[in-house]
């Protein structure tokens, strides 16, 4: 594949990895101890503990801890928000690669979409060379090797969960060979779906219920099933989701907190939550986002459609979603945009973090695993969990239909603009056509998946297209 560099030398690409570790300015970092008491060290790269603790801390940056805003630090929440049906772009004359995303005219040529690909595949490769890496070295203890080795697992299972969930079918890539890679053809999606679980599972027996590190950063076992559980819960295998739910939510690790602390640093309802470390903001979300003045129109907003379906007294609307009051010619104009995430300065107090997962999800995924196994006290009661917390009273779904049908408007509202949950709800529960086709214009089924990018299949003849684009 183009994005993946052309050398099987590992060892050279760790030895730039770590040189940009060295040369970082983020405020914080994931930190990795380099030397734990029973690891042997060495004096070259693949054979010395801090290189190794320094390129797998490099896998982190990927995430909420960039500078950049990309697959991993925001783009997949704005992106699916404007195909799917939460946001809206506001500025005149603004990105036009904004626009086709709104109107579900994605270009193979799309700068945006071309970058979600290569991202993800760029990353992707770092994850594959740091686990053959570790796996062939001889100077850390098994029990660091396993360690490490879990940890990388989980993040090349969520790369993988949210490009097969954005493009459909595409490579799976778990090799640095150049020679095999470069020529890959698209792999079914059942097959990526495999791929993901056997990473899981294998993480599963690796990792400790304790996090490697400060913070809730790194990988911990609960983390391996909280994205099982979401995986499970996609396949329709509600026991399955179930049980993995449990694990979580009955650790007694985590606890539901008030709505105005749950995206801040060290929020207790956090599963894996990388720290804020941007240059100029703490998240490159609230960048994108937040108003620098509470006078100013925001680049994007909450759709209507959404705004819409907010209950009376949901504290989350108050919470969770910015309102700012524009004077436009004369009349007053109200715009409403995501605020789960208000540090627009890395300065700014109380500090926040980057949420991947939380625990608020987690009752919602049980929820729903529960209602679809006719268990509905039990999903009403999770349910109700969510919705207490956010000011509002218990669900009066009695029927199995009613309890699934008020669970999908939880996490209309209590998901929003996270991680393109919504967009993935849609298409996962086959409610994408009747639901878009009704609020958006020209609408067709195939607008559900992003085109391969043309640099991508001008690189590799034996990628295809996804249906509906050139």
């Amino acid at each position: 594949m183009k994005n993946l560099e052309k050398t099987n030398n590992i060892k050279l690409f760790i030895g730039i990895c770590c040189l940009i570790m060295a040369i970082s300015s983020c405020k914080k970092l994931i930190e990795i101890p380099p030397n734990p008491k029973n690891e042997i060290t060495s004096a070259a790269l693949f054979a010395d503990s801090a290189n190794i603790a320094g390129a797998v801390a490099g896998i982190y940056t990927n995430f909420g801890v960039t500078t950049n805003f990309d697959f991993g630090s925001g783009q997949i929440t704005l992106y699916t928000g404007l195909t799917g049906d939460e946001l809206v772009p506001i500025i005149a004359g603004g990105s036009p690669y904004d626009l086709q995303f709104y109107t579900n005219k994605i270009i193979n040529t799309n700068n945006v979409n071309a970058g979600l690909w290569s991202n993800a595949y760029a990353a992707l490769y770092q994850v594959n060379a740091c686990l053959a890496g570790i796996s062939s070295t001889n100077v850390i203890s098994n029990t660091y090797k396993k360690q490490l080795i879990g940890e990388i697992e989980v993040v090349r299972a969520f790369y993988y969960f949210n490009l097969v969930n954005i493009f459909g079918p595409v490579p799976l890539v778990t090799t640095t060979d150049y020679l095999v890679t470069k020529n890959i053809p698209k792999a079914p999606v059942d097959t990526i779906y495999n791929q993901i679980l056997r990473d899981l599972t294998d993480a599963q027996k690796k990792l400790t219920v304790n996090y490697p590190s400060d913070g809730h950063a790194r990988p911990n076992l609960y983390t391996v099933d909280a994205l099982l559980a979401k995986v499970y819960l996609y396949l329709g295998q509600w026991q399955n989701a179930e049980d993995a739910a449990n694990s979580v939510i009955n650790s007694n690790q985590y606890s539901l907190v008030p709505l105005s602390g749950v995206f801040l640093d060290g929020s207790a309802e956090a599963i894996w939550q990388l720290p804020g470390a941007g240059l100029y903001s703490q998240t490159e979300e609230a960048q994108y986002f937040v108003p620098y003045a509470s006078t100013v129109v925001p680049n994007y907003s909450l759709s209507t459609n959404l705004l819409n379906t907010f209950e009376p007294g949901d504290q989350r609307l108050q919470q969770w979603a910015g309102e700012d009051t524009v004077n436009i010619n004369g009349v007053n104009m109200y715009y409403y945009y995501p605020h789960k995430y208000r540090a627009i300065r890395n300065t700014d107090v109380p500090a926040e973090d980057y949420m991947i997962f939380r625990l608020g999800e987690l009752y919602l995924i049980r929820a729903e695993a529960l209602a679809e196994e006719n268990k509905t006290s039990q999903a009403i009661a999770d349910l109700n969990q969510i919705r207490t917390r956010a000011g509002l009273p218990a669900s009066s779904a009695a029927s199995q239909k009613d309890a699934l049908n008020a669970i999908m408007h939880e996490r209309q509202i209590e998901l929003f603009c996270e991680w393109g949950n919504r967009w993935y709800d849609l298409k996962r529960t086959g409610t994408i056509n009747t639901v878009l086709g009704s609020e958006k214009t020209g609408w067709v089924s195939t607008d559900a998946l992003y085109p391969v990018p043309l640099i991508e299949l001008q690189a590799n003849p034996f990628l295809t297209q996804n249906p509906g684009y050139n």
